[in-house]
């Protein structure tokens, strides 16, 4: 009897941990959005998660960095243009980009990424194009301090990429993983930034008030935070002119 007992007790906790899962798999709330209106209409962008975006344009669907375990894509649109930053795993997820695809959809990538996404097309930092009514421009994206060991910085100069998008006379800037170079702090006219600020990859709070007060965006995102006090980079930024929205984005 005791041997049945135990059987039973083992199978509850399986099925309860089951359920678990499922409720935690099923009950994500949808992400957070806000709108920026332009000289064209309204863009809305959709926090994913970590450094997933969606951009929905006009009738288009722009996703930055799509990567599934960012978060919650449920219910999400296919994409109608994705913009790869480069090809760390949490920035690059083929899966999810085959399952976002539809007839006609635009992949954006920097090098790395090109190689491992079928029928990308590559950019490189200075260059520009056209997609529809988007002007897409490539932007430098790299360590001057953080290294994996010295001499070896985690995103090294000349791979990675941000981009700008531009629509109705808005700059919008997802500045990929990067540290507030020369090419990000000599940027003008960005309305909308998104600044990654999580060491060691990225940038200390600090790093990102030295780059936003130099480019002056009229919004700063901090985002791929990880667990970085995004209240420091609110308190550095204070009188400065630059508004800095706090958003879930770890």
């Amino acid at each position: 009897m005791q041997t049945l007992n135990a059987k039973s007790t083992q199978e509850s906790l399986i099925l309860i941990f089951f359920f678990a899962m499922a409720f935690n798999v099923y009950s994500q709330t949808a992400p957070a959005s806000d709108v920026i209106k332009t000289e064209a209409g309204s863009a809305e962008i959709t926090f994913i998660g970590h450094a997933s975006l969606l951009f929905r344009i006009d009738d288009m669907n722009v996703y930055f960095d799509p990567v599934s375990g960012s978060g919650n894509f449920t219910g999400l649109p296919k994409a109608d243009l994705i913009l790869v930053t480069h090809d760390h795993y949490d920035h690059l997820d083929n899966d999810l980009i085959n399952s976002l695809k539809k007839e006609g959809t635009i992949i954006i990538c920097n090098t790395t990424a090109g190689a491992k996404v079928k029928g990308s097309v590559v950019m490189k930092a200075g260059e520009s194009r056209l997609v529809k009514e988007l002007k897409v421009e490539a932007v430098a994206a790299y360590n001057i301090v953080n290294m994996r060991s010295p001499g070896q910085p985690f995103h090294p100069e000349g791979i990675g990429l941000g981009y700008i998008l531009s629509y109705g006379g808005r700059r919008f800037y997802i500045a990929g993983d990067t540290e507030n170079t020369p090419e990000m702090k000599a940027l003008r006219n960005i309305d909308v930034a998104f600044l990654p600020m999580n060491l060691p990859y990225t940038m200390t709070p600090e790093m990102v008030a030295d780059a936003a007060r130099a480019f002056k965006p009229g919004i700063l995102y901090p985002y791929h935070t990880g667990d970085t006090n995004t209240g420091r980079i609110v308190e550095l930024m204070k009188g400065s002119g630059v508004e800095v929205r706090i958003r879930d984005l770890k």
